[in-house]
């Protein structure tokens, strides 16, 4: 009905104009909630499968009988359209820290304009507006096959979103954090969990806390890091997007730790003194383990606060001490940015991607590297050139950098596993191979870990509040084999 309406329009005018502003690629994890979403109002998007995309779209309207055609997803129509004082006062409304779901949801929209006999031609998303150069399709070296991970638990609160977890040892993740489904509620995430590897087979459990008494804020966006297998240092988080940050939190395991059984690990909660707690109050930042003249530091950068909307600025915590250290840092200084990641590589750390603060994901990557004196940014170039992304995790392994999941603005397509070659610069992104999950497969707001003997993925979480399509939390995580992707660099 909907062809046969663009097509009568087209004949019964000599002159006219059409706007339309409709859904589109159904199939990826964000377009299948929305198509659930729609389908359980009993209002079916018709013409989605038929048009997917914009490219579809338009040939549809120029094969009906309309002369000019342009379209737009909403990111660029917000981007290029939307004045820069509208864009700021809409941002001000609220405190506002959904920007993935926001971009996703957008990239899933898009407005088209056509016209026919109009003089001049009429294509005003196009008219003395400089959209920003796109990339065609990301071209892809291979596919990774997702696989479920079986898990042996009595217990929930592995669904979940801007968590944290960390491998405390071999075998052994801490998963803290997040929002999700706990005790059958959509909740912040009380409870410390914690996976084991024994005998081939993954349990979860909840971690005891030795003073349950003590609060730690259920946060979101925070940072943990090992220092060593019975202690972690947790950094920054927030509570809402109009609390403060809140600030770090010492946790203690027993030296003796080789529990088989998740319910067997405690945890002791050890707040810290204010000394240091100025540079924590942040999230979605990064805390990464560096070394300077042989002493480790942790080097916590970029995120957001509850004052500025994006952070670029940097402390060094002496890793003993807890105390902030002046280090000099030589160099161009990165752009600001949150929802970034960063590795530990050759004593210095790797920064990749991020949001920036124009809300445009950024697709540098920058390595702080030591020196004798200090340390130095350096740019790391990548070709062909990283595709701009955030919300995503990484890891290093044998020179080799991984990207993991994330959000960019190639509607047509979803972040994968990007491996970039850190000595040659060599940039390769692979699919994820999902016909084996029965979910959508969401890789934003997740963690992952890298299991180094197995050269697998663990993906842990993942997913977030849709808006008015309701909240998707993939139910289980997900593992991911790069043993041939790492063999074949």
């Amino acid at each position: 009905r909907s062809d046969a309406l663009i097509q009568w329009a087209a004949e019964r005018f000599s002159q006219a104009c059409f706007l339309l502003y409709e859904q589109m690629h159904p199939e990826d994890p964000f377009g299948r909630v929305m198509q659930q979403h729609f389908s359980q109002m009993n209002s079916a998007l018709n013409s989605l499968a038929r048009y997917p995309d914009s490219e579809a779209q338009q040939m549809r309207f120029f094969e009906k009988g309309w002369t000019e055609c342009s379209v737009m997803d909403m990111n660029e129509f917000f981007t290029c359209c939307t004045p820069e004082d509208e864009q700021q006062r809409m941002q001000a409304l609220e405190p506002f820290d959904e920007y993935e779901e926001w971009h996703l949801k957008c990239s899933h929209y898009f407005v088209l304009t056509a016209s026919k006999g109009m003089e001049p031609s009429w294509t005003p998303l196009l008219s003395n507006i400089r959209v920003p150069h796109r990339d065609g399709p990301v071209r892809t070296a291979g596919s990774i096959t997702a696989a479920a991970c079986p898990v042996h638990s009595d217990v929930s609160g592995l669904r979940r979103y801007g968590h944290h977890s960390v491998l405390l040892k071999p075998n052994v993740i801490l998963t803290t954090g997040g929002f999700g489904e706990e005790d059958g509620h959509h909740c912040r995430m009380r409870n410390f969990h914690v996976l084991i590897k024994h005998a081939g087979c993954w349990k979860a459990g909840y971690v005891k806390k030795e003073n349950p008494d003590k609060r730690w804020d259920e946060r979101l966006y925070h940072t943990v890091s090992c220092l060593s297998n019975s202690l972690a240092l947790m950094v920054g988080g927030r509570t809402s997007p109009s609390s403060a940050g809140l600030g770090m939190l010492w946790l203690k395991f027993p030296e003796t730790c080789n529990a088989s059984e998740p319910d067997d690990i405690t945890v002791e909660l050890v707040s810290l003194q204010p000394a240091a707690e100025p540079a924590a109050l942040r999230w979605r930042h990064s805390t990464t383990e560096v070394i300077f003249k042989g002493e480790k530091y942790l080097f916590l950068y970029g995120g957001r606060s509850a004052i500025e909307p994006v952070l670029g600025d940097w402390c060094f915590l002496h890793a003993r001490e807890l105390s902030c250290v002046v280090i000099p840092v030589e160099g161009p200084v990165p752009e600001s940015r949150h929802s970034h990641s960063a590795c530990s590589w050759k004593g210095g750390v790797l920064i990749a991607g991020g949001l920036g603060a124009a809300e445009q994901p950024l697709g540098s990557v920058f390595f702080l590297r030591e020196l004798e004196h200090g340390f130095q940014w350096q740019t790391v170039e990548t070709h062909p050139p990283l595709s701009p992304r955030y919300s995503h995790t990484a890891h290093v392994h044998d020179g080799k950098l991984l990207l993991v999941g994330g959000v960019w603005f190639h509607s047509s397509s979803v972040p994968g596993v990007t491996v970039i070659d850190l000595i040659t610069g060599l940039c390769l992104d692979y699919t994820i191979n999902v016909e084996h999950l029965e979910w959508p497969l969401m890789l934003h707001n997740h963690s992952s870990v890298f299991l180094p003997n197995e050269k697998e993925l663990l993906l842990i979480g993942g997913g977030g509040n849709c808006f008015s399509f309701g909240t998707h939390l993939n139910p289980e995580p997900v593992l991911l084999s790069l043993s041939n992707i790492l063999a074949s660099h």
